[in-house]
């Protein structure tokens, strides 16, 4: 195997860095206006290189996935924060700014889909994260990057703040412009350690599988994902979750408000565990007693009402339904020669891994590990499973590394059990 020249060292200490509280051009004001939206595309138009570009949802505020605040930095123009909720429609001169120029993101795929419903979408990206994990970086929070790379201790704390807010306080716009002042200068860094360590091409067609990367298709069964519910065991238990889950949904969904502020998920297990027949029995288990919830509890009591007089045609299963392996826990009991292609993949890559200094889950993602050892190619050559690696979404990178390891393993079998061979 050729020997990866890793270009960094994780055990030696960073220099001191250097606290930055607040850009180093003044806190911008928020563009939220056609006029002023005009002024920044042309600053943004008259900068040179890539374009630095970042977003602020509400996430666990809000229900919709939405960018409240859209940040950009590009060399010559400075940093613009543009408020994308009052010029909803109006963001076509942005559109013709952005769409051509090379953007540097981090954690691209988290800001790419409420940057397209804006009608923004890059031509090429480089994703800082995704480059400092290929790099062979443990930790690659932006904040841990710029200070090892550069030097630079970033303002942080307004990450997880309510973005929906108006007017949004200058230390929070001071965070948001921080995000991009030093992106650009991260990705030259990133890039350079890259090429030296061979791996510039393999982030290039990561980079470019993020960008042209589908919306995800909606889970068949959302509802399951309530935390809580591997607590529930019965058909008509997992109706009444599934009816309060549904029922939450759409409000939250009319409101706009996140699931989580309209109803916990521990409150719909509660309720379901609990079985009330009146108001007042609902009302007085936690969460439902409250000010707010009291206004809905004899909605939520219909909906498991309803739940309990479900013809038993219309219960869940209790089964996950999926289309994917069982968890790999019951593969021994279920097919032990798929446990044992599996545990012979693990080690493979994981050498991989550890050869070039990757994590694992970057060197081929888990479910297409699982899913070609539960059902292997029916040419379970190098070739033949290069060619199912191709069809998972594998990039040609990820399948020169692995494609000859992964064939060994398949071939793979759990030792038959003794016989007692004496008569």
């Amino acid at each position: 195997m050729e020997t990866a020249d890793h270009g960094l060292d994780d055990s030696s200490e960073p220099a001191a860095s250097i606290l930055l509280k607040e850009p180093a051009d003044g806190t911008p004001d928020v563009v939220a206006d056609v006029t002023a939206l005009a002024d920044a595309c042309a600053k943004l138009a008259a900068g040179q290189g890539a374009i630095a570009v970042d977003t602020e949802r509400a996430s666990g505020y809000r229900y919709w996935p939405k960018a409240y605040l859209v940040q950009l930095r590009r060399e010559g123009s400075g940093t613009v924060l543009i408020d994308p909720i009052p010029l909803e429609g109006e963001l076509q001169p942005l559109a013709d700014v952005l769409n051509g120029a090379e953007w540097v993101l981090h954690a691209a795929s988290q800001d790419l889909p409420c940057l397209a419903e804006l009608g923004l979408h890059p031509a090429s990206l480089f994703d800082t994260e995704l480059a400092g994990r290929l790099a062979g970086y443990d930790r690659v929070a932006l904040g841990t990057l710029v200070e090892r790379l550069l030097g630079y201790t970033l303002e942080k704390g307004h990450s997880a703040a309510d973005w929906s807010k108006r007017p949004l306080p200058v230390d929070w716009l001071n965070y948001a412009a921080l995000d991009v002042e030093l992106l650009v200068q991260l990705r030259e860094k990133l890039e350079t350690e890259l090429e030296q360590q061979g791996k510039l091409t393999w982030a290039l067609q990561e980079f470019e599988a993020v960008r042209t990367a589908p919306p995800p298709a909606p889970r068949a069964e959302p509802w399951r994902r309530t935390s809580g519910v591997h607590k529930i065991r019965s058909a008509r238990s997992l109706a009444a979750v599934r009816a309060l889950w549904q029922a939450r949904d759409e409000l939250a969904r009319k409101r706009d408000r996140a699931p989580s502020r309209v109803l916990p998920d521990s409150a719909i297990i509660s309720a379901v565990t609990a079985e009330p027949k009146t108001v007042a029995e609902l009302q007085a288990l936690p969460v439902f007693g409250g000010r707010i919830q009291r206004k809905y509890s004899a909605s939520w009591l219909r909906h498991l009402e309803a739940a309990r007089a479900l013809p038993a045609s219309e219960l869940p299963n209790p089964g996950q339904q999926n289309d994917g392996p069982p968890p790999p826990n019951r593969w021994a009991d279920k097919d032990p020669d798929a446990a044992a292609r599996l545990a012979a993949a693990r080690a493979a890559l994981a050498k991989i891994a550890e050869h070039w200094r990757l994590p694992v889950e970057n060197l081929l993602l888990p479910d297409l590990v699982r899913r070609t050892c539960w059902r292997p190619p029916s040419d379970i050559g190098v070739e033949g499973v290069a060619e199912a690696l191709s069809a998972g979404h594998a990039r040609p990178w990820q399948v020169d590394l692995t494609a000859a390891e992964l064939s060994a393993a398949l071939h793979a079998t759990a030792p038959k059990p003794a016989t007692d061979e004496t008569s």
